[in-house]
């Protein structure tokens, strides 16, 4: 069972749905939570504690939360194609 949020870690609800804890807010007492399928929710921190949230890995595919088909990248990239060690790579070669 988790015993606070913390932002960035991942955690499980009963029955498997998995979400992040994406802000904290000490001063409302809230937390805000992300689904994997990108909906956003907020909690109120003393429900977080009444909760039976588990600590969980974040999933290895984390598009799920992101609103992108790979049709929108517009043919752009080519998986496997470029070997780029990181995205501002890309973007120097999209101009």
């Amino acid at each position: 069972m988790a015993t606070y949020p913390i932002v960035g870690d991942w955690y499980q609800q009963p029955g498997g749905y998995l979400f992040e804890v994406v802000a904290l807010d000490e001063q409302d007492a809230t937390v805000e939570i992300q689904h994997f399928d990108g909906t956003v929710e907020e909690i109120d921190l003393d429900a977080w504690h009444e909760s039976l949230f588990e600590n969980a890995e974040a999933p290895e595919d984390w598009s799920g939360s992101v609103d992108m088909e790979q049709e929108d990248f517009g043919g752009l990239v080519e998986h496997g194609s470029n070997d780029y060690s990181s995205a501002l790579d890309y973007l120097d070669r999209v101009e």
